[in-house]
């Protein structure tokens, strides 16, 4: 292996401790799970949060496992529902500047966040990202969307690819390589996924789409491996270096990270963006590490949307 496994989140969660910990309105972490993540990213200077939900039933929760949320601002909703569109209004208003998933389903709080009056739509399609640690390569691996577009049309691919590359960009890394999944590196009219794949890459040829560098098709292990684009043939930019994995759909992507995951030992940690804020949907399968990992990335993607702001203010 070419590096420690979580070597990379570390360094990612590194680069938060010089930051000012990110307002983030948590919606109903009322388990252990939810509540334990807002606060061990809220200790690490992470985030500080602002915990939505029953009064009552979150410090009971604290109680129970011993997690001390005094320090934190708790604001009662009587109910799920009510938690997350409290969440979404302080995010409206600017009073907090990444969404966290408590223990209320994932449909509550996004339904929340796409209401057309009251949400946090952009004019970009939302967009899952899943920031993959996997320890045979020396990155992290975006791939997307294997959370939130089932099955996705050439527009919302280009708005998918967007949201990615300004996903990187907030992490450090300037021009991304993004890698447009197929299964073959040749454009088949009988395989729409590579008709889609060419098509993209000439949309961030005429500026529709900026920011990275785009090549696909790619089949898999030309996209991650350099020695298999080389027998291949494949002269591409992007072939064996690729940050950013774009799947054709959210099977193939959802099947893709479980593979890395229960197969090659790697970590998951998630945001979804295109929104007014981050959102970090945590599981509560997901590790310590993958947790504060999902916070740490958020918390970059926020501060990077703050300088975006100030500079078109300025």
């Amino acid at each position: 292996m070419t590096d420690r496994k979580h070597d990379k989140y570390e360094r990612l969660i590194a680069r938060c401790k010089d930051l000012s910990p990110v307002p983030c309105a948590v919606a109903y972490p009322c388990d252990e799970s939810s509540l334990r993540g807002a606060v061990e990213a809220a200790q690490m200077g992470i985030l500080n949060p602002i915990l939505i939900g029953p009064r009552p039933r979150i410090e009971a929760t604290a109680r129970q496992w011993d997690l001390d949320v005094s320090r934190y601002e708790i604001l009662d909703a009587p109910h799920s529902h009510a938690a997350a569109d409290m969440a979404v209004r302080l995010a409206r208003e600017g009073k907090a500047e990444m969404l966290m998933k408590g223990s209320l389903h994932t449909d509550e709080l996004m339904a929340a966040v796409v209401k057309r009056d009251t949400g946090l739509r952009t004019e970009r399609r939302l967009s899952h990202c899943f920031i993959m640690d996997v320890p045979a390569l020396n990155r992290v691996i975006v791939i997307t969307d294997a959370a939130v577009n089932i099955f996705p049309t050439l527009e919302d691919k280009a708005h998918i690819v967007q949201n990615a590359i300004d996903l990187v960009c907030a992490l450090g890394k300037e021009q991304p390589e993004v890698a447009i999944l197929s299964a073959m590196e040749t454009i088949n009219p009988k395989v729409p996924s590579t008709v889609e794949a060419a098509a993209l890459c000439k949309m961030a040829d005429r500026g529709q789409i900026v920011g990275g560098i785009l090549d696909g098709p790619l089949a898999l292990d030309n996209a991650i491996n350099l020695g298999a684009a080389k027998i291949k043939k494949i002269d591409s930019p992007v072939a064996g270096r690729a940050d950013v994995l774009v799947v054709p759909d959210l099977e193939a992507g959802n099947m893709l990270a479980k593979s890395l995951i229960f197969m090659a030992d790697a970590d998951a940690a998630g945001i979804v963006v295109g929104a007014r804020v981050p959102i970090v949907l945590t599981s509560r399968a997901d590790s310590v590490t993958a947790r504060l990992a999902s916070c740490a990335v958020a918390a970059l993607v926020a501060k990077a949307r703050r300088e975006s702001l100030q500079k078109a203010v300025a």
